[in-house]
């Protein structure tokens, strides 16, 4: 026996999620249909308007309503150092910790020649112009994540920005190779910020 149309398709795009198994998905579409129409419209609506009213800062990649985002458009924020970060939410997880007052950048993923993703699908260009731009940057701090791929995008950047005579840092002990910032806590956040080596 299949599923009802409506719901094999609903079954379909919740598998769609990063992590989400057929078994899940499943459970996931049930519970759904077993919501109440106004939450299942606004959880809808949340979705759309989420599509529709976000875009990518032009200045440093960060998820905004607003462009440029609010952290680019501080004064007060230290525009001596970025901090490049893989995704939008390791910049949420960092401010959290309230202790970073310098700006972001946002790379959208890491070098993976495996998933086919080189420089080119990377937002590193738009970093190299901020650099050559922003004669007031003397630190840029690399926060990829400790796994293969981080390491490799930590390398590869560091090379690139390294003969402008800029020092490169990366976040040094606290965080387990392996492990993924936003699901590191506070102190070991700050600890990996403060111990930071130059590359």
């Amino acid at each position: 026996m299949q599923y009802p149309e409506p719901l094999a398709k609903l079954i379909d795009s919740y598998m769609r999620l990063p992590g989400i198994g057929h078994k899940t998905a499943i459970r996931l579409a049930y519970f759904t249909v077993g919501m109440n129409k106004d939450d299942v419209k606004n959880f809808a609506d949340a979705l759309v308007s989420t599509k529709d009213k976000l875009k990518f800062c032009s200045i440093c990649g960060n998820l905004t309503e607003e462009d440029p985002c609010e952290i680019c458009r501080d004064p007060n924020r230290d525009r001596s150092k970025i901090l490049v970060v893989e995704q939008s939410k390791d910049v949420m997880v960092m401010e959290q910790m309230k202790n970073y007052k310098g700006l972001y950048h946002v790379l959208h993923g890491v070098l993976s020649p495996i998933e086919g993703k080189g420089p080119e699908e990377l937002n590193i260009k738009s970093l190299i112009k901020r650099l050559q731009k922003n004669e007031s940057v003397n630190e840029v701090i690399i926060a990829t994540n400790a796994t293969p791929e981080g390491e490799a995008t930590a390398m590869y950047l560091s090379k690139l920005i390294k003969p402008a005579g800029i020092k490169v840092t990366r976040l040094a002990h606290g965080l387990s190779v392996g492990s993924d910032i936003e699901y590191a806590d506070n102190m070991t956040l700050y600890r990996a910020i403060k111990g930071r080596t130059q590359m």
